[in-house]
């Protein structure tokens, strides 16, 4: 499958740019499967759904970068999860696209959500990969789930500085993503997300957007009082190795999207945090069937 990359303009925060990817021309025949990456990661995220012949014979597969990541820039320097919900609802109305599933993996869970609560009539399925539905709650962490308070905190401190255009970020940062989102990855994988961090945030202006982004993440907002609004059929698989956020949370929380006609937990064996690059297999077949069955 030959992948599309490219940006599209929209208006939100001052006139933005928002990086896109399709696994191949739109197929206006298909439903699409909108994907949105995880933390500090980009459209590449997707790579092993978008080689899926299953999966994308399924679904028009659309990779779309939220704000602080991938090619994505925007007028204004500051931006929430709720942004770029909002972003990526003004894409798909900017390419014609007016019902959609939506695949978040981590991060990209929260704003799958937020994109089903702004817009019911254009989000018709939710598929939710490692991610919590809570802000960095007390709660979650009696329940497993890290502290992103002792994770995020050091680094919004130490990105705090204006630097030089010469900066990029440290290859230690790098590592402690996969780390924690994948458990440790082979070198080949760790050098291709090494030059791609490297790229992305480089000088102030990456420097900025990479602080925006780890604020957003220990500071954003929790959904649990909105999520009885969610109408439409949830699917949340959730790793047993994920570092970041447990198994037991996922458990109480799929329960809070009472309004939806069909939300379900699926654990997977083994499972770590990025769960669509550590378990492409399991993740293409759930997606596949869940657009199958409900489009």
């Amino acid at each position: 499958m030959s992948k599309i990359d490219q940006t599209i303009e929209i208006p939100h925060l001052g006139g933005s740019k928002i990086g896109y990817t399709f696994g191949r021309p739109y197929d206006p025949s298909l439903p699409t499967l909108v994907l949105v990456n995880s933390f500090s990661t980009s459209a590449e995220l997707y790579r092993p759904q978008f080689a899926d012949p299953v999966l994308g014979s399924a679904a028009n597969l659309l990779a779309l970068e939220p704000y602080g990541h991938g090619r994505t820039r925007a007028a204004y320097p500051h931006f929430t999860y709720w942004d770029s919900a909002i972003a990526n609802l003004q894409v798909l109305a900017a390419l014609g696209i007016g019902e959609a599933f939506v695949l978040g993996t981590s991060q990209g869970g929260w704003m799958a959500a937020r994109m089903a609560l702004l817009a019911p009539d254009v989000v018709k399925g939710l598929l939710l990969l490692g991610t919590s539905m809570d802000f960095e709650s007390p709660r979650s962490r009696d329940l497993g789930c890290w502290d992103a308070f002792a994770a995020n905190s050091a680094v919004i401190d130490a990105l705090a500085e204006p630097v030089g255009d010469d900066w990029v970020v440290p290859d230690f940062f790098v590592d402690a993503v996969l780390a924690s989102g994948l458990g440790g990855v082979p070198d080949d994988e760790r050098e291709f997300w090494l030059a791609a961090h490297r790229a992305n945030y480089a000088g102030d202006d990456g420097r900025h957007r990479l602080r925006v982004s780890t604020v957003n993440l220990r500071d954003r907002d929790g959904l649990h009082g909105r999520l009885d609004e969610v109408r439409c059929p949830v699917r949340w698989l959730h790793g047993t190795a994920d570092q970041v956020y447990s198994v037991a949370n996922a458990e109480e929380e799929i329960r809070l999207f009472t309004g939806s006609p069909d939300a379900r937990l699926e654990v997977v064996e083994g499972g770590q945090h990025f769960l669509s690059a550590s378990h492409p297999a399991e993740t293409g077949a759930a997606a596949a069937g869940f657009v199958k069955h409900w489009a």
